[in-house]
């Protein structure tokens, strides 16, 4: 790691960025999606290969076409054919996907204290942001605690807290809009972090969100407000306790979501996953007094 103090920020190009996140032979995979021709392909390359001109080349078409770029954040296993949380090879990076109030949650990120500076900063849309911190030493599981305990505290997308996201990759125009936006990212230090450096409280999507309080760098939505994402996990597990078909849930959710996520299969899968996980999970039963009966009520869906 090289002496903080002599590094000088800059803008990166695609391929940079490419090398930035990754050693180049690592198996690294890449999304095109095409909402208009409702075309999704993924492609697990080596990181030296997504970075060449030809493969570049291959995306700028894509991107002219309509298709936005999308880019692993962890390296899959050799050999694995999908970017599953079981084929994830290494923890490279914590990331945060940053919509409602981005602006003031990056404000927020930058002077708190709670969190290291970010190496990464991408401007994804107007007033939109991704954020991207090298790390090391991270199991899968302490990942995505500290990606949940992120989006909690800054407000950033509860959806992005699977250590097999996918952010965009710059020099593309974003094509989820009208107006053109090319996608920029910002290299801002090449520091490599651990857990020590993340003074977050850890979170979960089972845990209460007291989204309506509104505290520098959290959602300032209204009380009682719950996520998009939340919302598709509890319809999830009422469609599933009634009896419909996974597949079917994974197809409905996917569909109502390809607008605003990068996967939407993938992601309408996840949360169909999750739901069926705690369906199936027998609840902790409490010990009765002989004076409640049995007619303590359950608070197992809120």
């Amino acid at each position: 790691m090289s002496d903080p103090s002599s590094f000088t920020p800059r803008f990166l190009t695609a391929p940079e960025y490419v090398f930035a996140l990754h050693e180049p032979g690592d198996q690294v995979a890449v999304l095109v999606r095409n909402r208009t021709r409702q075309q999704t392909m993924q492609r697990i390359l080596a990181a030296e290969t997504i970075a060449s001109a030809p493969f570049q080349a291959w995306l700028e078409e894509q991107n002219r076409s309509g298709a936005d770029i999308f880019i692993a954040m962890n390296p899959v296993m050799g050999g694995a054919r999908s970017r599953t949380k079981e084929h994830i090879r290494e923890i490279r990076h914590a990331y945060l996907d940053l919509d409602e109030q981005a602006g003031a949650s990056l404000q927020s990120i930058r002077t708190t204290g709670d969190v290291p500076a970010p190496n990464f900063v991408l401007d994804t849309s107007p007033g939109k942001h991704q954020v991207v911190w090298r790390v090391e030493d991270f199991d899968k599981d302490e990942a995505e605690s500290l990606l949940r305990a992120l989006a909690s505290r800054y407000g950033g997308d509860p959806a992005a807290t699977d250590i097999s996201r996918l952010l965009r990759l710059p020099g593309f125009v974003n094509r989820k809009y009208n107006e053109a936006f090319i996608v920029r990212v910002h290299h801002e230090t090449d520091m490599i972090y651990h857990s020590q450096d993340f003074r977050v409280p850890e979170d979960s999507p089972e845990s209460p969100r007291h989204l309506g309080d509104w505290q520098p760098g959290t959602r300032k939505l209204p009380a009682g407000h719950r996520s998009q994402s939340e919302a598709d996990w509890a319809y999830a597990k009422r469609a599933l306790a009634r009896g419909d078909s996974p597949d079917e849930v994974v197809r409905r959710i996917a569909d109502y979501r390809a607008d605003d996520k990068a996967d939407p299969d993938y992601y309408a899968r996840h949360t169909v996953e999750k739901a069926v996980a705690e369906l199936t999970t027998p609840p902790t039963q409490p010990q009765l007094n002989s004076s409640e009966g049995g007619e303590k009520n359950s608070e197992h869906e809120r």
